[in-house]
């Protein structure tokens, strides 16, 4: 098996979009609009977001973005890795990515949103078993029963 490539990603690409699309697509599926907190691709171009592809050979393998909240704090945003490669360790390593990028930044905490519907419970255990643990809600979030909040000290 190839090696996993991770790069900072334009957000052009077709692969990238149509992932990012299917990205905003399961979240409404499982959440009501107003419990949705993904991006669309616009707001992913924002200046204080840093946006990144995982790509095995030329095939897209996943997302994830780290938004600075300030010169401290992170978040983390649209993490997804496609179908054909759940279960291989591509969100993982992501996630390390991501939390390597927010060391490098001198961030001292990173956070993030989550759903709790039980679609999400990969990903919930996923930042668990990296070291996140839950808090109530930061930055501009508010208490909602289909969002779990995370914190990690880096």
């Amino acid at each position: 098996m190839s090696p996993l490539q991770i790069r900072v990603d334009d957000l052009s690409g077709d692969a990238t979009r149509a992932l990012i699309a299917a990205h905003l697509d399961g979240m409404h599926d499982s959440s009501p609009p107003e419990s949705v907190h993904a991006l669309d691709i616009d707001g992913l171009r924002h200046p204080s977001i840093t946006f990144w592809s995982a790509w095995r050979d030329d095939r897209l393998a996943g997302i994830g973005a780290l938004k600075t909240l300030d010169a401290e704090r992170g978040e983390i945003k649209s993490m997804r890795v496609t179908d054909a490669f759940l279960g291989q360790g591509v969100g993982r390593a992501l996630l390390r990515h991501i939390v390597a990028a927010a060391r490098d930044r001198c961030m001292k905490t990173l956070w993030l949103e989550t759903g709790s519907p039980a679609d999400f419970e990969a990903a919930r255990r996923l930042y668990l078993s990296e070291g996140f643990t839950p808090c109530g809600p930061f930055a501009d979030y508010r208490e909602d029963p289909y969002s779990i909040f995370m914190t990690l000290t880096l």
